[in-house]
């Protein structure tokens, strides 16, 4: 029998090679704009997603080995200042968040099923997710990499809107 491949993970992979594209036409003029105060840049959105990648692998392959999905979280917008993706080589940048993302859908395939879909009680999704989940609701790691993904989506709708402003 064939295990379950994660739709999402396939999503993912489209996306990445889709914006990847995209990106790599963006002059700098529009990568590093801010719409306004204390607003990100296409940039530094780019960037987070970097950070979001890093902390949710750390996530995705410990989960499994653990009695419990409480995860660490991390703050955002100290991580973007501080990494300087503001000022960060673009193109470098790009191709960061393009191989750890497709890095990322691998490894979310390479999770076994029973992994990705057994049920947990304590989580902490209630503060990590995107779309945060009451905690002592039944929560599966599966759910939490698929939230992950429209995390993802979320950030290149923003992309997308900058780009059309």
């Amino acid at each position: 029998m064939t295990e379950e491949r994660p739709r999402y993970a396939d999503e993912l992979r489209r996306l990445v090679a889709d914006y990847a594209v995209r990106f790599a036409a963006l002059p700098e003029s529009i990568i590093r704009r801010r719409p306004g105060p204390g607003k990100w840049s296409i940039a530094e959105i780019v960037g987070h997603l970097v950070d979001s990648a890093s902390n949710n692998h750390q996530r995705f392959v410990r989960g499994p080995g653990q009695d419990s999905l409480i995860f660490a979280g991390y703050a955002q917008d100290e991580w973007v200042a501080a990494q300087g993706y503001q000022d960060a080589e673009w193109k470098a940048l790009v191709e960061l968040w393009r191989g750890y993302n497709l890095h990322l859908a691998r490894v979310m395939e390479r999770i076994p099923a029973a992994d990705r879909k057994r049920e947990y009680i304590k989580h902490n999704f209630d503060q990590v997710a995107f779309r945060p989940m009451p905690a002592g609701d039944p929560a599966t790691l599966d759910w939490f990499m698929e939230d992950y993904v429209e995390h993802f989506k979320h950030h290149l709708r923003q992309i997308d809107a900058l780009l059309a402003s």
